[in-house]
């Protein structure tokens, strides 16, 4: 019919199916699953030889680049600098026009972020010096983080007919959640900075920032200054993907030079079935292989110390960070929660933001590299994510089944309640 919209191509639904929430979960949990088996099965060597094969050069020319890396590496510094940009880019929009825009409307998830990454760290040192292995210290930050694809995945599924608030305060959470933590490696998990490197990173952003501003920036220009700014930030002794938030911070929030949407919410689109469908999952393959069956079998695994505290900060303080510091601001200030949530809305938000894996795993690694405690750390963060994303399906689904008032936020007017999850104009553009 002429003037029809012509179909999408192959490629152009397999990109649609790769960007929403509900993918991005499932190839999580069947990356990690995958790994899980192989890492137990009887040619558990083939998945260890894997993980460490080398690629990549050691030096160009006399130059040395340091980046003869394995494929386990390259997984957790290169492809996740492609996830950090788009959580770049996204707090970028979200600072500039979304939800962290008004401070009012944002206060109280933010702070909420702030309590739900406190309470785990406490959980987490409380345990370990109480079953005294104080030398487990440095992972203090594993369960203080939020994945934003797991968690927001989930309540797509298991959310339907709740107010589409639920989802933006849980996205303003995460996305605050991401902020802090990579605060927090920066800080933190840093050991060592070779200030030339780091300098040469900042030029490169630097140009990357003009050339993305310019009214029609070329890829073949940008690609490869986001490349040498990664391969800065690695030699600078800063991890790498670092240089995947800076560079997404560079993109503009608002349109310009006449085009239709922002650039922001462009790049975005055009990378997120990349970071979802292959980086994640990628890395998720290569770090939670796990194996139970060697150094003393399972119960010498799940019976370390880190086990229990990080199952603990994830499952229950986070639940109790989130309510608490909610519950607190609420009643102490004058900030309120957004029309149509109410305090049981938060129960399953505080157990979703339980869900740690994708950047739990990134600082598991960062805290204790190959030594006794990676295993049990890598196992309490899938149990605890596992279990959390169960637990806050069931109470989405009890919140949903319940009957809700005209003012659930107890704010003294009638909520304006525009869209619910499941609806049509609730898109699935995050």
């Amino acid at each position: 019919m002429s003037g029809s919209t012509p179909a999408p191509t192959r490629i152009q639904r397999l990109r649609a199916w790769a960007s929403r929430e509900t993918t991005g979960g499932a190839l999580l949990i069947g990356a990690a699953f995958l790994a899980l088996l192989w890492a137990n099965s009887p040619w558990r060597d083939a998945y260890e030889s894997l993980s460490g094969t080398v690629v990549g050069p050691a030096a160009i020319g006399p130059l040395p680049v340091h980046l003869d890396l394995s494929l386990a590496t390259w997984a957790a510094d290169g492809l996740l600098a492609i996830f950090f940009f788009v959580v770049g880019v996204e707090l970028k929009q979200e600072f500039v026009a979304g939800s962290l825009r008004n401070p009012k409307e944002a206060g109280v998830p933010m702070i909420a972020a702030v309590g739900g990454m406190a309470v785990p760290a406490l959980i987490y040192v409380g345990t370990v010096l109480a079953l005294g292995e104080p030398g487990a210290l440095h992972g203090w930050a594993i369960p203080t983080a939020t994945d934003i694809a797991f968690a927001v995945g989930v309540l797509a599924i298991f959310g339907r007919g709740l107010p589409s608030a639920i989802r933006t305060f849980l996205l303003t959470l995460a996305v605050v959640d991401d902020l802090l933590a990579i605060v927090v490696i920066a800080i933190f998990y840093t050991s060592e900075i070779h200030w030339l490197s780091l300098l040469g990173t900042l030029v490169c952003v630097a140009l990357f920032a003009w050339h993305v501003r310019s009214r029609r920036p070329r890829w073949f220009v940008l690609v490869p200054l986001a490349v040498v700014a990664w391969a800065l930030m690695h030699s600078s002794g800063v991890h790498a993907t670092i240089a995947g938030v800076l560079l997404g911070f560079t993109v503009p929030a608002i349109a310009r030079h006449g085009e239709a949407v922002s650039r922001t919410t462009r790049y975005e689109h055009r990378l997120r079935p990349v970071s979802s469908g292959i980086a994640l999952p990628v890395f998720a393959f290569f770090a939670a292989g796990v194996s139970l069956v060697d150094g003393g079998g399972p119960a010498a695994v799940i019976g370390q110390p880190v086990v229990a505290a990080i199952a603990g900060g994830l499952v229950i303080g986070k639940l109790v960070g989130v309510l608490g510091t909610t519950a607190l601001v609420t009643r102490l200030t004058p900030l309120r929660l957004p029309d149509g949530i109410g305090v049981r809305d938060l129960l399953p938000v505080g157990l979703l933001a339980g869900i740690g894996f994708t950047v739990s795993l990134l600082i598991s690694e960062l805290s204790f590299g190959d030594s006794e405690h990676t295993d049990g750390a890598k196992i309490a963060i899938l149990g605890g994510s596992v279990l959390a994303a169960i637990l806050g399906s069931v109470s989405l689904r009890w919140d949903a089944r319940k009957a809700r008032t005209t003012d659930m936020n107890l704010d003294g007017r009638e909520d304006e309640v525009r869209d619910y999850i499941g609806d049509a104009k609730d898109r699935e553009t995050h």
